[in-house]
C-alpha cells in the first residue's frame, strides 16, 4: 500500500485538531496530525500501543506522571492504556504509529488488512 502525500484527507477531530490516515496493514496504522497552537489533547487512554515523531512545531507531552515539551525531531512511546495528553505549544505536525490497528482512524466503509 501506498499513501501519496497531501493536504486532502484531514478530518477534524478536535478544536484546532486534525487528523488523516496514511496508511494501514494487518497490525500497525500510520496518521498525521496538524494541531493548531494554544489547543489540547485532553488526557486520555487506550488499548492501543502509540509511537510518535514530532515533525515540526513544539508540543508539551504528559505520558502518565511525567511531562516533557517536545521539538522536532523528538519521539515517544505510549504503551497500551497509558493516559497521555498534550498542549500544543506551536503549530505543530506529529506522525504517529499505532498497533494494533485503530479501527475508529480507518476512512469510513475500510476495515484493516486482515
Amino acid at each position: 500500500m501506498f499513501a501519496t502525500a497531501g493536504d486532502d484527507g484531514f478530518e477534524q477531530v478536535l478544536p484546532g485538531v486534525r487528523r488523516k490516515t496514511l496508511c494501514y496493514g494487518r497490525e500497525t496504522l500510520t496518521t498525521e496530525f496538524r494541531l493548531e497552537a494554544g489547543h489540547e489533547l485532553p488526557r486520555h487512554e487506550h488499548p492501543h500501543e502509540q509511537t510518535g515523531y514530532l515533525v515540526s512545531g513544539r508540543l508539551r507531552f504528559t505520558i502518565g506522571d511525567e511531562t516533557r515539551d517536545v521539538a522536532p525531531g523528538d519521539s515517544w512511546c505510549i504503551t497500551s492504556g497509558l493516559t497521555h495528553g498534550a498542549v500544543v505549544l506551536e503549530d505543530a505536525v506529529a506522525v504517529e504509529v499505532f498497533s494494533p490497528v485503530r479501527e475508529d482512524f480507518l476512512p469510513r466503509g475500510e476495515s484493516s488488512r486482515a
